[in-house]
């Protein structure tokens, strides 16, 4: 399987050593050709407005626009997430894929970064373990929050005071926190499943 990580600024080395770790090819992009016969696609962390900004310079917004429409799954961490979001706030949108609305920077600078436990049930057996998921330990840094959903999103994953960390649109898959940056490959793993089933 071979599987992209946008390579234009940000943390992508991490998402690619964490595919790698499970078997994965992971291939650095930065030009629309390097999109070519790839099963998926990773936005990582970084500064949303710098990796908008060098996606359309070297003319990758279509190309990974079409990507998504032809149902291979796309994945957008922390600044990743603003890139796919379709609403956020009043600078216009990058991709603009992800029915949601994101506000950036909600928990603060980067003095204010924390991590949590998280519920992510649909988790639940990714790592092969029975039963419920045991909770995902998530690493916010200068994180975006998802204010609100359109109707065909599914909310994978809450603070302890309601707000919105992890979501999934069919193929499209987002999260606030940097989950490249554990031990934990759980969420990497799910995200192959969007791959294997195209769902």
């Amino acid at each position: 399987m071979r599987v992209g990580v946008l390579a234009l600024q940000g943390d992508f080395r991490e998402h690619a050593a964490m595919l790698r770790g499970i078997g994965v090819e992971a291939v650095e992009v930065r030009l629309p050709g390097d999109l070519r016969g790839l099963e998926g696609l990773v936005i990582p962390g970084g500064e949303s407005t710098t990796i908008g900004k060098l996606a359309r310079e070297y003319d990758l917004i279509e190309p990974i626009r079409e990507l998504a429409r032809a149902g291979k799954p796309v994945w957008g961490t922390c600044a990743g997430l603003i890139v796919l979001a379709r609403d956020i706030g009043p600078e216009p949108p990058h991709a603009a894929l992800l029915d949601v609305r994101v506000r950036r920077n909600a928990f603060g600078r980067q003095a204010d970064s924390f991590e949590a436990d998280l519920d992510v049930p649909a988790l639940s057996g990714i790592d092969g373990a029975p039963g419920p998921a045991r909770p995902f330990h998530a690493v916010f840094i200068r994180a975006p929050r998802i204010e609100s959903v359109g109707g065909g999103v599914d909310i994978l994953a809450r603070l302890d005071d309601g707000a919105i960390v992890a979501a999934r649109q069919g193929n499209l898959l987002a999260t606030s926190f940097h989950p490249e940056l554990t031990g934990d490959d759980r969420f990497h793993r799910y995200f192959l499943t969007l791959s294997a089933t195209g769902t």
